[in-house]
């Protein structure tokens, strides 16, 4: 080997190295989305615009094997449980039974988890409707201008003047 220079030896070299900051993984919903879309399944709820068909006391008695032997029925206690919990949840996220942050957005959290179970479940009759009013208007605006221009289509070519040969 070569005797190094005096000036190699000393020379120091920095680099700076930059970790890319990887992209967070982005979920479907973000907290502020499951939070509108329990609001509007509760509103929806609160209506009437759907209907939530709870286990009842007979299905509840099916999965429980010792209902028979039992004079009183468990599952109708069962039934009413279900219903009292969904009603504290909903109570709960209204802000009408005082909680913590983190309770409400826990109660929010179950809310929307049972909305997948009665929905996976075909347990929910009716149509979840949107609390943004301005939203529905321009969407029915625009279906009615799309209404109205098919109309004209249609008229025109019915009425269309035939040409002579």
């Amino acid at each position: 080997m070569e005797p190094k220079k005096k000036s190699e030896e000393n020379k120091v070299i920095r680099v700076r190295v930059r970790k890319e900051k990887q992209p967070d993984q982005a979920t479907l919903y973000s907290p502020k989305d499951v939070r509108r879309i329990v609001e509007e399944f509760v509103s929806s709820w609160i209506r009437g615009d759907i209907i939530i068909r709870f286990p009842t006391a007979a299905e509840l008695s099916k999965k429980n094997p010792l209902a028979i032997t039992f004079p009183t029925d468990p599952s109708i206690n069962e039934e009413l449980k279900i219903k009292e919990h969904y009603v504290d949840l909903l109570l709960t996220c209204a802000g009408v039974k005082p909680a913590q942050a983190e309770e409400q957005e826990k109660a929010v959290t179950e809310v929307f988890r049972m909305l997948l179970m009665f929905r996976s479940a075909n347990r929910i009759e009716g149509k979840i409707m949107s609390n943004d009013l301005e939203k529905r208007v321009a969407n029915l605006e625009e279906k009615q201008q799309n209404t109205g221009k098919l109309i004209e289509q249609i008229t025109g070519f019915l009425f269309k003047e035939k040409k002579e040969p």
